[in-house]
């Protein structure tokens, strides 16, 4: 199948993305994280001022990221003279940056520092602490701004998150949980008192994820919790009386905690909560907590990341939509002006060469809906005459999920006429907690089913040739495609990045965060049972070609997993192509590297679907 001309490249795609994040506002004045593919992946820090100039804080070397559960999350933050605190990511240490030179804050022990927030003259934050002995202990800290020791406040769980001080300064509340739940299993927000250290539990367990605390005042909290099912905003007093419903509905308030430093909601100075809530996506809106009265929000983004920020009447966030690049945008909850301060996207193709996605609910095994969007080819120069090929894009976590965001990497695709079906198998969070309870012990079931459906589904509708669709994904989803080209014939090709294909592996080099994550997804170790989950056990079922790529330096799936599978295929005689790239660890961040495995694949597909 020759592919259709197309003005998107891979080095177009690889170029561009510069992974906006993390906006804080403060006196007029906006900061965000931005990654530089063209610089090797390197996060700086950018200021847009009052005046509307922008300027980057942190040239090169300086790289402002954390590796806080391997996963990271919020790197910096600003005092209230506008300076800036940030991990760097070479020595994971916390720098003051006043002048053009950074002041280290840390000192060089190896810990690792998340979660930042200046109060008093004090950073608050998460402190990683890696032991001589390989253990891994955390607890919430504060370390003088003008130098000195750090003082632990929470300390003894195995996880912290969401540090939140009290306005009258003398409450500190937080998120925290243990081995072997994972956040979206079951946490706690506690609250400590700092004058005398004592603490206590203000709602949450084993079995309610409860997340993102803030003050509404110095006796009341708002946060979310998904004992209803959904995850929705509540109020509740200090000492947990009296729980409050703010807005209850069948949608989500809040993403997984992946990564640390998210703000899902905000409180603006009138009482009133930015709020962000829906199913998949996440929609702008303005919640009353008086009335209970949510209005939606006229704005060109159809969906936002959990990260908001307020300045007064301002408020910022980074939003998105199926044809609009990701954005910095700056809007005025009183005026409803909004502005966009920076894209992640310089220069977009014309549009008609950009999918329009659509949602769609698949029928699963046993009478399961599956949640999926459709992006169908989409290119101006050209009217197909029979069912195009189709690549199944299988999101990593697992417990994550697609969302509209402008994507180039789809649009490569769709462009030259190969269709993009996104599936959110069973697992998948942006639909309640039942949904993603799915794949409770069952990794390697649900998640397979659900992505075969997924193909039996685009041949019986007639919108893909049967023997022309292939299946690919990252991480969680690697495996989920390498299982998938095990136990169905289904694909005519799989494409794996860093993906997982041997679970006993996995348990004894992964990091610490997801150490015993695989109890949750398939249980207990027991060679008997993970031999019916694994890839790798299960690798003379795979009949189709593959392509697996993987970063050398991954420290959450370590290189052998991929090594592994691409030698039993060999073995058998299945052909693979198998990639590696020194330097890259867990997502590929380099230019260059991104260029060659988007080509790799697109060679790959026009092998396998002529």
């Amino acid at each position: 199948m020759p592919f259709w001309p197309s003005p998107i490249s891979t080095t177009d795609v690889a170029r561009s993305g510069l992974r906006l994040g993390w906006p804080t506002a403060l006196d007029g004045q906006v900061w965000w994280t931005e990654d530089r593919p063209d610089e090797g992946g390197r996060t700086t820090v950018m200021r847009r001022a009052a005046d509307g100039t922008r300027a980057e804080l942190l040239p090169a070397p300086w790289n402002a990221r954390t590796r806080v559960h391997e996963y990271g999350g919020r790197p910096y933050t600003v005092t209230p003279a506008g300076e800036v605190v940030f991990a760097n990511l070479a020595d994971q240490r916390l720098y003051l940056l006043r002048d053009a030179t950074p002041d280290p804050l840390t000192p060089d022990d190896g810990c690792r520092y998340a979660d930042l927030l200046v109060h008093d003259g004090h950073v608050w934050c998460v402190r990683e602490h890696h032991h001589d002995d390989g253990k891994v202990s955390r607890a919430i800290v504060s370390i003088p701004l003008d130098g000195g020791q750090a003082r632990e406040h929470a300390a003894g769980a195995d996880f912290y998150a969401s540090p939140a001080i009290s306005p009258d300064g003398r409450h500190l509340a937080y998120v925290c949980w243990n081995h072997p739940r994972m956040p979206w299993n079951g946490t706690e927000v506690r609250v400590t008192r700092l004058a005398d250290g004592a603490s206590w539990t203000v709602r949450g367990g084993t079995a309610e994820s409860v997340l993102a605390p803030q003050w509404k005042d110095d006796d009341h909290l708002y946060l979310i919790s998904d004992w209803s099912g959904w995850w929705n905003l509540y109020q509740i007093g200090v000492h947990g009386a009296s729980p409050q419903a703010l807005f209850p509905a069948e949608e989500e308030f809040a993403w997984p905690l992946w990564q640390l430093g998210g703000r899902p909601y905000a409180v603006l100075p009138d009482g009133r909560l930015a709020v962000l809530h829906g199913r998949g996506d996440l929609r702008l809106g303005l919640l009353d907590p008086a009335s209970g009265e949510l209005t939606g929000l006229d704005v060109p983004y159809e969906g936002w990341d959990p990260a908001l920020a307020v300045d007064g009447t301002t408020l910022v966030g980074v939003g998105y939509g199926p044809a609009v690049p990701r954005s910095v945008v700056r809007l005025d909850t009183v005026t409803g002006r909004v502005e966009g301060l920076r894209r992640d996207v310089a220069e977009l193709p014309d549009i008609a060469y950009l999918p329009v996605p659509r949602r769609a609910e698949l029928p699963g095994r046993f009478g399961r809906h599956v949640h999926a969007r459709l992006y169908p080819p989409a290119n101006p120069a050209v009217s197909p005459s029979e069912p195009p090929p189709y690549v199944i894009f299988v999101h990593g976590g697992p417990t994550s999920h697609d969302t509209t965001a402008l994507d180039l990497g789809k649009a490569l695709l769709t462009s030259r006429g190969i269709g993009v079906l996104s599936v959110d198998y069973g697992g998948s969070t942006g639909y309640g907690r039942a949904y993603r309870e799915r794949l409770r012990g069952q990794w390697g079931v649900v998640d397979v089913e659900d992505t075969i459906a997924a193909a039996e589904w685009l041949a019986a509708e007639g919108l893909a040739d049967p023997a022309r669709i292939a299946v690919r994904g990252g991480s969680a989803g690697g495996w989920t495609v390498m299982a998938a080209c095990c136990r169905s014939g289904a694909f005519a090709g799989g494409v794996s990045y860093y993906g997982v294909s041997a679970l006993a592996p996995l348990n004894a080099h992964t990091h610490d965060f997801e150490s015993r994550y695989v109890e949750w997804l398939v249980g207990p170790e027991d060679p008997h049972l993970y031999a019916t989950r694994e890839p790798l056990a299960l690798v003379d079922g795979v009949s189709c070609p593959m392509l697996l790529l993987q970063g050398l330096d991954d420290p959450v799936v370590p290189p052998e997993q991929s090594a592994a599978f691409a030698d039993a295929l060999s073995e058998r005689g299945v052909p693979c192509t198998y990639l590696t790239f020194e330097g890259e660890s867990h997502g590929f961040r380099r230019a260059e590297t991104r260029a060659t495995a988007l080509a790799a694949e697109l060679a790959f597909y026009q092998q396998i679907f002529t």
